[in-house]
C-alpha cells in the first residue's frame, strides 16, 4: 500500500511537470497562430511539404488504411481507460485517480500537440483567396445568378457526356487514381497548389460515415484521405479530390471544396467532370435559395431531369442513413471549425463561392 502512495506521489510530479510542458506547448501553438505569414513561410512552405511528401510515399500505395486503423485502436484504448477509471472508484482506490485524470488530460495535449505539428497548423495560414490571388469580394444577386445558370449548363451537358461514355461500355476506370491526376495538374497552373504523391482510399468507417452524413475524412496523423465507397459514385471523384486537397495542406472547407472543385472539373474523365459541376451547381443553388426563392425557382426549371434524377437519389440515399448520430457530430465538427481558424463553422463549406465568383471575374470561365 505505502509503496502504492510513492509510486503515486512520484508519477504526480512526474505528470506534472509533463502537463505544464504541454500547456506551454500549445499556448505557443496558438500564439503562432496570429502570425500567418510566418505560418505560411516555415511551416506550410517548409516543415508540412517534407511531412507530407514522406508519409504520401509510405502510406499512399496501401490499399488498407492505416488512419481507420489509428482511431480504431484509440476508440479501444478509451474504453480501457473508461472501465479502469470505473474499477478504480469500485475499489475505492481515489489515491490513484487524480494521477488517472492527469493522464487523460496529457493523453489529449499529446493528441492535440501531434494534430498541430503534423498538419493542423494549415487552419493558420492565409486565406486561399491570397495565395492564389483570388481576391474575395463581395457579389450582386444578378452576378450570383449569372454564374450559378452557368454551372447549371455546364452540370446538364457534363451529365449528358458522361452518361454518353457509359452507353459506349466503357470499363469502369479507377477514380482514385484520376482524381490524383487531377489534382497534380493543378500545379501547372497555380504554383501554390504543388502536392507530393496525393492519394485517396475507401475508408473502414464507411458504415458510420453514412450515419454521419459524411462523404470523406481527412486523417492529419497519417496523411490518408478517405473516401465513403458506398455512397452514389457521383460524389466521388469530387470528394477525393477534397480530400486530396486537405492533404495538400488546405485545411479550410471552403478552399477543400474550391481547390476540389477546380481539380476535378479540368479532368479528362467523363464522371470527374460531372462530379465536380454537380457539386458545385449545388452550393450556388443553395446561395440563390437564402437570397431570392423566386430565382432560385426559376433556375431549378432549367436543371435537366436526369440531373435531376440524380440529385433525388443522392438526396434519398442521405435520408435514408439520416438519424440524430449525424446531429450530434454536426454540433462537434461545427465547434471543431470555429475553434480553428473558421468562425461560421458548418456555414465554411458554403464559403467556397466566393473563391468560385473570384476565378469566374479573373478567368472569365468555369
Amino acid at each position: 500500500m505505502r509503496r502504492d502512495l510513492e509510486t503515486a506521489t512520484y508519477n504526480r510530479k512526474a505528470y506534472g511537470i509533463a502537463l505544464i510542458t504541454l500547456t506551454l506547448v500549445l499556448f505557443l501553438i496558438f500564439w503562432l497562430g496570429n502570425y500567418p505569414q510566418w505560418i505560411e513561410a516555415y511551416y506550410a512552405e517548409g516543415i508540412y511539404p517534407a511531412v507530407s511528401a514522406t508519409r504520401n510515399f509510405l502510406l499512399g500505395w496501401l490499399s488498407l488504411s492505416l488512419g481507420d486503423l489509428f482511431y480504431l485502436a484509440l476508440i479501444v484504448y478509451l474504453i480501457y481507460s473508461v472501465f479502469k477509471f470505473i474499477r478504480q472508484l469500485v475499489d475505492k482506490a481515489f489515491y490513484l485517480i487524480p494521477v488517472s485524470v492527469i493522464r487523460l488530460i496529457i493523453g489529449f495535449q499529446i493528441f492535440a500537440f501531434a494534430f498541430y505539428l503534423l498538419w493542423g497548423l494549415n487552419y493558420f495560414r492565409p486565406p486561399a483567396g491570397v495565395l492564389l490571388n483570388l481576391p474575395q469580394q463581395e457579389y450582386e444577386l444578378n452576378e450570383l445568378t449569372q454564374v450559378t445558370r452557368l454551372l447549371i449548363d455546364s452540370t446538364n451537358t457534363a451529365q449528358c457526356v458522361y452518361k454518353q461514355s457509359v452507353l459506349t461500355g466503357k470499363a469502369k476506370p479507377d477514380y482514385f487514381a484520376l482524381a490524383s491526376d487531377a489534382v497534380k495538374n493543378l500545379t501547372y497552373q497555380f504554383a501554390p497548389l504543388k502536392t507530393y504523391h496525393p492519394t485517396a482510399k475507401s475508408s473502414l468507417f464507411t458504415p458510420l460515415l453514412n450515419y454521419m452524413a459524411t462523404s470523406g475524412y481527412f486523417n492529419p496523423f497519417t496523411g490518408e484521405a478517405h473516401v465513403n465507397y458506398q455512397m452514389p459514385l457521383i460524389n466521388t471523384p469530387v470528394t477525393a479530390c477534397h480530400e486530396m486537397a486537405h492533404q495538400m495542406g488546405f485545411a479550410r472547407e471552403d478552399e477543400a471544396n474550391f481547390i476540389g472543385f477546380l481539380a476535378a472539373k479540368q479532368s479528362a474523365d467523363e464522371l470527374t467532370r460531372y462530379s465536380a459541376y454537380y457539386l458545385a451547381m449545388q452550393e450556388f443553388m443553395r446561395q440563390v435559395r437564402r437570397r431570392d426563392t423566386t430565382t432560385f425557382n426559376l433556375l431549378k426549371k432549367q436543371i435537366s431531369q436526369p440531373v435531376k434524377n440524380d440529385l433525388k437519389a443522392d438526396r434519398l440515399y442521405w435520408e435514408h442513413y439520416e438519424n440524430q448520430i449525424s446531429v450530434v457530430t454536426g454540433l462537434f465538427y461545427d465547434n471543431f471549425l470555429k475553434a480553428n481558424n473558421q468562425p461560421q463553422g458548418l456555414l465554411t463549406y458554403n464559403r467556397m463561392i466566393y473563391l468560385t465568383m473570384a476565378y469566374y471575374r479573373k478567368y472569365g470561365k468555369l
